[in-house]
């Protein structure tokens, strides 16, 4: 990989954002975990440099839904490419987050394989889009 790609994960269940963190930092990847999307919005104010941001909808303060209108709205960081990882299977929660913004929307309990897959692929978008 010629240059660290960094992703924000932004996740309330301590254990998954550790499983996350592991798997991607396996990866290669540079990996901040936030647990919330109040914290989320401090970092990407702080740090407009992601590469891409994974997240929960299911989010304590700040839902991930506001966070993901926010970050599409914010012309310092609109461009970033955004997963949403979470429960929530209805058809009409996922119609509404691809609406809102996300790139791709991944539902829990996921596979690691395809998941990185997903990553690798909405990285190559980013990649290519600035190319």
């Amino acid at each position: 990989m010629p240059s660290t790609k960094q992703i924000l994960v932004v996740e309330n269940d301590q254990t998954l954002r550790e499983l996350l963190e592991f798997l991607l930092n396996r990866e290669g990847y540079k990996v901040k975990t936030v647990s919330d999307g109040d914290f989320a919005q401090k970092e990407l104010r702080e740090n407009p440099s992601y590469h891409l941001i994974i997240l929960d909808l299911l989010l304590p303060i700040i839902t991930g839904r506001q966070l993901l209108r926010w970050i599409r709205r914010s012309p310092e960081i609109m461009h970033i490419p955004a997963l949403v990882l979470t429960d929530l299977q209805d058809e009409d929660d996922i119609a509404s987050a691809l609406d809102e913004g996300a790139n791709d929307y991944v539902i829990k309990p996921f596979q690691p394989k395809e998941l990185q897959a997903r990553i690798r692929k909405l990285l190559q978008i980013k990649r290519s889009s600035q190319g």
